[in-house]
């Protein structure tokens, strides 16, 4: 069986992550070495490396492998980089945070499955992270500024970007899908100085909407 995973994981990284124009080294290796099967339920560890979102239970579900990737690349992070993370699920992206990064924040707002992150990163045998409950959207995320923040869910309009994009420090990076179905796009905003933000356009794709985010204020005349 796990010569099985250990070639399951091989091929995603060739046939899936590479092709998809992700050539960095180091984001390479921790993908290779995380092992994405620990992440999901019983039921689908056969799908674990397969090109989907795969189900993680509470109705949500786990980043297919080349967007975790192409977002990994994208935030460019250091070992010196405090990291927050928007919906953290069972830990899977965390970990791969983890070991690229100095400290990672996980918020979850699904209690169920922070308590599963939180025992999945602890058996993984990793130290350098903080898996919270929480409502990203509810005000300023203890312990902001951050250099790199990783959004794993869709966010349907702009305005939930600058609320985000607002704990960035100086240099930071945030890493965001943007817009509805059926096509979205996936942005990196970098805050060059106090009120100066630089967004780039990454990739076209299609993910799941993050829970629970604000509606855009309407001005009504």
């Amino acid at each position: 069986m796990e010569n099985s995973l250990e070639r399951a994981r091989f091929n995603m990284i060739q046939q899936q992550v590479r092709p998809w124009n992700v050539t960095d080294e180091r984001v390479l290796a921790v993908l290779e070495e995380t092992p994405r099967e620990r992440f999901v339920p019983d039921a689908y560890q056969g799908l674990a490396y397969a090109d989907i979102e795969a189900h993680i239970g509470a109705g949500e579900t786990m980043l297919a492998p080349k967007v975790v990737g192409r977002m990994l690349q994208a935030l460019n992070i250091q070992p010196v980089d405090r990291i927050l993370e928007i919906g953290t699920g069972t830990g899977y992206v965390t970990a791969c945070l983890c070991r690229l990064g100095d400290r990672v924040v996980g918020l979850e707002i699904d209690p169920g499955l922070a308590e599963q992150a939180q025992a999945n990163l602890t058996a993984l045998g990793l130290h350098r992270f903080e898996v919270r409950v929480g409502d990203a959207f509810s005000g300023p995320v203890e312990g902001y500024p951050f250099d790199v923040i990783a959004v794993t869910g869709s966010l349907p309009h702009e305005e939930a970007v600058a609320s985000l994009q607002e704990q960035l420090s100086l240099g930071g990076r945030l890493f965001a899908v943007i817009g509805e179905p059926p096509v979205m796009e996936a942005i990196l905003v970098t805050r060059l100085r106090r009120d100066v933000f630089r967004r780039d356009a990454l990739f076209e794709t299609a993910v799941p909407r993050l829970e629970n985010v604000p509606e855009p204020v309407r001005f009504v005349f």
